[in-house]
């Protein structure tokens, strides 16, 4: 199939033509029609996979029809709006709505946090049709009333899954409320959760299900390598490979910013020049940091989950996980920026000891085993993946039922010897207590007449506000314990 049978126009095929694309991807070619039909839509689709022109196709197509030269703000209210996760991600989801609608008279626009918000208030006050934007900065004109949101006809939430991992959800809901009722939604998702089933449960109205790619899957084309390595050797190791092999364009993953920080700053040092992304570095230094990188200036990018979710970086053929995600399914994300369009691609793992549990919950996901190569003089020990291949020794189940016999009888053995134990001290606690009842003693049947005198002297120090003295004088008399004295103060 050819973009010509898609139902796009003239201005469009144009546009898309400058690209170099001549045949839709198959998120592209299944997506567009049914988008095109007025449909809501649920997509899930993988990083890499055509995604964000499948829907922005269909909406330039859809919005054509309001395309207007007049300079009238009025005359160009948002009627598209485009909700992602993360900064990089709007930027290449504006740059993607600038190319494709290049020859249609459709304004456009990116609103993000990390950049001042005066220069976004002045572009969306002088109208636009379409607005890519994060949540967290959207809330923040909708505070200081410089956007309407009341003729949005088309919604998109793109990468619903980072955003709700993100923290997003109860800002999402919050402009939701802002929208019209009678409106587009179009949701793409590269996992769907149970969380995400239930957002689009609130949000699609019978959405058309359209899925490219098994969940959690992997391209073909990548090769999955894991080195052993003891955690105080891994920055060596990853010299020694970065060296060793050559490579001039590397994307790393470090579990934290600071992280991140310390291990660019580590790789300079050793003649590798590298930078660091994430989300305390402002939007600047970020864009900064990705064209470096793409560029060839640098040879490394060390990157976070959250910060690299949605980098677009073509011919990558190496992504190396200095450290492993906590989340098997980040795995995924990462490695994805690698192995694209026909190409090979290399997702390398430094593995610790204490990572294991890790590597077996991706072995897991992936539902499959990862090669490990061991490099001399980074060899670690107990590493035991690939549990899919273990199986449960014949007998095991049988042998687990005695054990749990066992225990129960011995359990039970113990709850014996408590209840006689237990009737035990009942029988001698009621003979105490009948022993009790028959004694009088007149401490007990009398009232309390001091026979003593007692001295409380306390001084107050009215400038400090400190005690300093407490002086308690008794008489030669033992005072019994069941009783506590008065205490008098000495009158001055």
């Amino acid at each position: 199939m050819s973009f010509e049978q898609l139902g796009l126009s003239t201005d469009l095929l144009r546009a898309i033509s400058d690209q170099g694309y001549t045949k839709p991807t198959p998120i592209q070619e299944q997506a567009i029609p049914v988008i095109l039909e007025g449909n809501d839509v649920m997509g899930g689709a993988q990083t890499g996979t055509g995604k964000t022109a499948s829907f922005i196709l269909p909406m330039l197509r859809r919005l054509e029809t309001h395309a207007n030269s007049s300079m009238s703000p009025a005359k160009h209210p948002i009627r598209a709006l485009i909700l992602v996760p993360t900064r990089e991600l709007a930027m290449q989801v504006y740059v993607s709505v600038k190319t494709y609608g290049k020859y249609l008279t459709l304004r456009s626009t990116v609103i993000y946090g990390g950049v001042s918000i005066d220069a976004q208030i002045d572009t969306v006050r002088s109208g636009i049709e379409i607005l890519v934007a994060t949540p967290g900065r959207l809330l923040d004109h909708l505070q200081q009333k410089t956007l309407i949101l009341s003729k949005v006809e088309i919604l998109v939430l793109d990468e619903a899954d980072r955003m709700l991992d993100m923290g997003f959800l109860p800002d999402i809901k919050q402009i939701i409320q802002l929208l019209p009722e009678q409106r587009q939604n179009l949701m793409f998702s590269a996992t769907f959760s149970e969380e995400i089933k239930k957002l689009a449960s609130k949000i699609l109205r019978k959405p058309v299900l359209i899925e490219v790619a098994k969940q959690n899957s992997v391209s073909e084309l990548i090769t999955h390598v894991v080195y052993p390595v003891e955690p105080l050797k891994k920055k060596e190791l990853l010299i020694y490979l970065i060296k060793q092999q050559e490579l001039q364009q590397v994307l790393v993953f470090a579990r934290t910013k600071q992280g991140a920080d310390r291990l660019a700053q580590q790789l300079d040092r050793q003649g590798i020049s590298s930078a660091a992304i994430h989300g305390d570095r402002n939007q600047l230094q970020r864009t900064q940091a990705l064209e470096n990188f793409k560029q060839g200036l640098i040879r490394v990018l060390v990157a976070t989950d959250v910060a690299a979710r949605g980098l677009d970086i073509e011919e990558l053929t190496h992504v190396i996980n200095f450290e492993l995600p906590n989340n098997p399914e980040d795995y995924v994300h990462r490695i994805g920026r690698t192995g694209r369009a026909g190409t090979k691609g290399f997702a390398i793992s430094l593995v610790g000891r204490e990572e294991n549990q890790l590597l077996i919950g991706i072995e897991k996901l992936l539902k499959t085993k990862v090669n490990i190569e061991e490099i001399k003089g980074f060899e670690s020990i107990n590493l035991q993946p690939h549990v899919l291949e273990k199986e449960k020794p014949i007998g095991a189940k049988k042998l687990k039922r005695d054990v749990a016999s066992a225990h129960s009888k011995k359990m039970n053995l113990f709850v014996k010897q408590d209840e006689a134990v237990m009737r035990f001290n009942k029988e001698v606690t009621h003979k105490n207590t009948r022993r009790l009842e028959k004694t009088e003693d007149p401490l007990f049947t009398q009232p309390y007449v001091p026979r003593f005198s007692d001295v409380v002297l306390i001084k107050q120090d009215e400038m400090n506000k400190k005690s300093v003295h407490k002086r308690l004088s008794q008489s030669n008399r033992p005072l019994p314990a069941l009783f506590i004295p008065p205490v008098i103060s000495k009158q001055k």
